[in-house]
């Protein structure tokens, strides 16, 4: 675990404060710690999460994605399972 001093000023402070109270949660870090993964889920791109590379990786290895240049190359992948 990483420990950091931050500087809030009273504005910032009053915001962690509702926010710890809202969620019941016991410290302000904990309130940090929910602000992080709620701007996580709702800001940053997919493609720089790990899970989204791990699904991008599992679609490749299947095959989905792949073009075909003709309904028959298509119907012998299909038939091959």
């Amino acid at each position: 675990m990483v420990q950091a001093m931050i500087q809030l000023n009273e504005h910032e402070d009053r915001v962690l404060t509702i926010v710890k109270g809202k969620y019941g949660l016991k410290t302000k870090s904990e309130a940090i710690n929910l602000v992080i993964k709620k701007f996580e889920q709702e800001f940053l791109e997919e493609k720089l999460r790990p899970e989204y590379k791990e699904k991008l990786k599992n679609i490749e290895e299947e095959g989905y994605g792949k073009t075909f240049s003709s309904i028959g190359q298509l119907r012998k992948k299909i038939e091959k399972g």
